[in-house]
């Protein structure tokens, strides 16, 4: 039987009308919308939840890792594998097993990442200062809490910190760890968030929690004093540099300078590294010295090896036969990362808010932190004493007729009416009479109760003491302190990292390797700067330049020759030739005020070339004074790249001359009057930023505009306005073309 064809069942034709309507419209709508919408979501949860860490020293990834293993029973049991830690972790952390696992390794005593390690591991978990050693797999590695997390969990089932819900809604989790220590600043700590990033630097435990006692007794306390400085797991060599030093625990931003350990084994001829700088890695130093020997800067290095083992890191740097090994070490330092720089930023998550604070304001953030976790602990306490107490009450008064309680119980006819009739035998409440129902028939004799009540006056005291200590911030404070103590006491660690000061041996320049030869300087106006060699520069066509710009200075001078850059700013900036690539007239050359990091609305006002500095520079300016400066109180026996203070600033500075010996300069003011003097009148000053002496005379708002060395040729028709004594007022120009004349000179 054939079977009706039914027909197709379509959609109301109103709703496909709208559909075919809209389709293929694209809606316009504003970057800052989307971007709002979409974007700013992801990098809130980025900043608040991933990258940065809160004021218990921990990013939600490390505090989900820990609270797991503590629920675990890991803090006092056995090691399991790391992959149960791992499994049991995703419960509350879903960014997968290999993320979880990664997060592990970085807090494991084996790995070294860390000054005081939170897992105490058995495996491979690979090394902190090696790029290539890799960490074994999670069903090989084994793991439990270190003792010192003992100082993080010891509070957190008295409701010090909050419990949120995890992830899914099926468990709690803690907010923050209730730690009895700052731990923000013990261990490193780095994450970069959306357009913010955070890299903490690690601190001695035991000199941390002196500093927080000191600031608690006086919150002006000289943290210097107490807290010396960073203290890397890595060991090595802190340059004490006590200005930077102190901008970092002002600020929480700043450059710190590392330098590796080592020491010279004479009979092997074999320089041995045994510590290394905590940002780097034994195989980029590798990597960089076998870099420099290929390109001949390191001849007197044969062979650089690895020769890590049980008892640690070790790299031998075999040397040549009567090498200079100071010198070399000090090369070694300044091409390689043997030395290196760790850049602090203290940005810290304060109530969900990023925070870049110093080490006084993170210290005072966390002892409120830690005071709050005092406060809370107490209350849970004295709760619980406070319901012992209520208990005991209540015993206490079946105390005086047991056989009483005895007959009520046994006389009673129904269970539910038991507390009935012993809250209106004795007078008691509705809790009392439960817990003496539930007292073991054995029990009901005096000795049991009297034993029990013995503790009510002891109860009462602990009461008080408690309610006194909450209402007493000095106490609270007090406790904080003893606690303090105890745990610098417990886990405190001789320091790893020690000090170095800087000599001038460390910074002296190095004989320069590079090659010497003949170049061509040419400086733009607009700041740009060309070194061409003569061989290039003949070969070379027209110079190519920026539009409206053009070349203000063309000296002649070698790869070896010092360029110091003078700005409006008062500074000078000195740099080698040989730091710029040589040039062809056909490119626009390096822009100065990049490659040499000027500030901003600083502007270059000259350049000054030199071998050996000599000479003196002729600094005018438009207040009508000159100073002589020799140009030698700009030489520094250390590599410095930038001079503060390099000439008065009280004063707009309008010309800078470099002379070799005196000659006569042409000075105009805006009154139109000039005067030619010989510089031999000025006195030379030895302090950079000598105010000069006055020598041409100007009333009230009037200003040199201009000064000229005139050319021999020249000086015969400006014999008219020479000058013997300074300061002159100068000779008026008596028409347009004496003017114009020394305008244009």
């Amino acid at each position: 039987m054939a079977r009706k064809k039914q027909p197709l069942k379509s959609k109301p034709k109103p709703m496909l009308d709208a559909w075919f309507e809209n389709a293929g419209i694209t809606q316009e709508e504003a970057i800052t919308d989307t971007l709002e919408k979409n974007y700013l979501p992801y990098a809130m949860s980025v900043i608040i939840s991933r990258a940065l860490p809160e004021i218990d020293g921990f990013k939600p990834s490390h505090r989900k890792l820990l609270y797991t293993m503590y629920k675990m029973g890991l803090l006092n049991g056995q090691r399991t594998k790391s992959a149960n830690v791992v499994g049991q972790t995703m419960r509350l952390n879903p960014h997968g097993d290999q993320a979880i696992y990664e997060t592990m390794v970085r807090l494991t005593r084996a790995n070294e990442c860390l000054l005081h390690a939170y897992v105490d591991s058995k495996g491979n978990f690979g090394k902190h200062y090696s790029r290539d050693m890799a960490f074994a797999a999670s069903r090989y590695t084994e793991v439990k809490l270190a003792p010192i997390c003992e100082a993080l969990f010891s509070e957190i089932d008295k409701q010090t910190v909050d419990f949120v819900p995890n992830y899914d809604n099926t468990m709690l989790e803690p907010s923050l760890l209730p730690a009895t220590f700052p731990s923000i600043l013990v261990n490193a700590n780095m994450g970069i968030a959306v357009s913010m990033a955070s890299n903490i630097c690690p601190f001695n435990l035991a000199e941390l929690c002196e500093t927080c006692i000191a600031l608690i007794k006086n919150p002006e306390h000289d943290i210097l004093s107490t807290l010396k400085g960073p203290d890397f797991p890595s060991g090595g060599f802190l340059l004490y540099d006590e200005s930077e030093l102190r901008k970092v625990y002002e600020t929480g931003r700043g450059s710190l300078k590392l330098r590796s350990k080592w020491n010279y084994d004479k009979s092997a001829g074999c320089i041995e590294i045994t510590e290394i700088p905590y940002t780097t890695t034994l195989e980029s130093i590798k990597d960089k010295i076998t870099e420099l020997s290929k390109a001949g800067k390191l001849k007197e290095i044969t062979y650089a090896r690895d020769e890590i083992d049980v008892n640690g890191f070790r790299l031998a740097i075999d040397v040549k036969r009567n090498t200079d090994v100071e010198k070399l070490m000090q090369k070694l330092f300044r091409l390689t990362p043997l030395q290196d720089s760790f850049g602090c930023n203290f940005n810290i998550l304060i109530g969900n808010t990023p925070k870049v604070m110093g080490i006084r304001e993170i210290l005072t953030e966390w002892l409120l932190f830690r005071q709050d976790c005092v406060k809370r602990r107490i209350h849970f306490d004295l709760a619980k004493k406070k319901e012992k107490l209520h208990l005991l009450l209540g015993l206490q008064k079946i105390l005086s007729d047991i056989d009483k309680t005895i007959k009520i119980i046994r006389e009673t006819n129904q269970e539910l009416q038991v507390l009935e009739n012993l809250i209106n035998g004795f007078g008691l409440d509705e809790i009392q009479a439960n817990y003496v129902s539930e007292i073991k028939l054995k029990h009901l004799n005096q000795e049991y109760i009297l034993n029990k009540i013995s503790d009510i006056d002891k109860l009462k005291a602990e009461i008080l003491d408690m309610e006194d200590i909450l209402a007493n911030p000095a106490r609270i404070k007090k406790i904080i302190m003893q606690e303090l103590k105890a745990t610098a006491k417990k886990y405190g660690q001789p320091r790893k990292t020690m000090f170095y000061h800087a000599t001038e041996s460390d910074e002296l320049l190095l004989e320069d390797e590079t090659p010497d030869y003949a170049v061509h300087f040419f400086l733009t106006k607009d700041g740009y700067f060309k070194k061409i060699t003569p061989l290039s520069l003949r070969m070379g066509g027209e110079q190519k330049l920026k539009e409206e710009d053009a070349i203000i200075q063309q000296l002649e001078g070698t790869n070896k020759t010092e360029l110091l850059f003078f700005t409006n700013q008062a500074q000078v900036y000195k740099i080698r030739a040989s730091a710029f690539d040589d040039c062809k007239a056909s490119l626009l050359g390096d822009y100065i005020p990049v490659k040499l990091g000027f500030e901003e609305n600083e502007k270059m006002i000259c350049m000054i070339t030199t071998t050996d500095y000599s000479g003196k520079l002729i600094f005018i300016f438009e207040n009508g004074k000159i100073a002589k400066i020799p140009l030698s109180a700009y030489m520094t026996k250390t590599n410095r790249k930038k001079l503060t203070n390099a000439f008065c600033d009280k004063s707009k500075i309008l010309k800078i001359f470099y002379l070799l010996q005196d000659t006569e300069i042409l000075l105009r003011s805006d009154s139109n009057k000039a005067i030619l003097m010989h510089t031999g009148l000025i006195p030379e000053k030895a302090t950079r930023n000598s105010q000069g002496i006055q020598v041409m005379t100007l009333k009230e708002k009037q200003k040199i505009i201009s000064a000229e060395i005139p050319s021999p040729e020249q000086l015969a028709s400006l014999v008219c306005y020479h000058v013997q004594n300074i300061p002159a007022t100068g000779k008026l120009a008596k028409n347009l073309e004496d003017a114009n004349q020394l305008f244009l000179i």
